[in-house]
């Protein structure tokens, strides 16, 4: 079993940035592909980015390409998502998840998942 929280969220103007952290715990030693999912209110949980277990390897939505960053630090067993030019488009609750396939987008490829962590942009 993986644990998984996230923190960082809060709400911001257009424009502005925020850096959501995920913190896991459990068997962190297995070599999980981490992910960020997103989900705004009366809309299906979307992909936002995901990074391979060594951090050499990233996908992003189109959406936010370009404006989020994803990273992960190992050693503290926590990744990072690190978003630019933020707008309202992008306010939803942000999820964290760990899975097993590199790349993936797919909800259905994560098996673990965190709590959210709720960001609003205001315009």
């Amino acid at each position: 079993q993986v644990q998984l929280v996230e923190s960082g969220g809060g709400l911001v103007q257009a424009g502005g940035s925020l850096r959501l952290s995920c913190a896991a715990s459990g068997r962190t030693g297995s070599t999980y592909v981490m992910g960020w999912f997103r989900q705004a209110p009366g809309k299906e949980r979307e992909f936002v980015a995901t990074i391979s277990w060594s951090g050499g390897s990233t996908y992003y939505a189109d959406s936010v390409k370009g404006r989020f960053t994803i990273s992960r630090d190992n050693a503290k067993n926590t990744v990072y998502l690190q978003m630019t030019s933020l707008k309202p488009e992008d306010t939803a609750v942000y999820y964290c998840a760990a899975g097993r396939y590199s790349n993936s987008y797919r909800y259905a490829d994560y098996d673990y998942w965190g709590q959210g962590t709720q960001v609003t942009v205001s315009s």
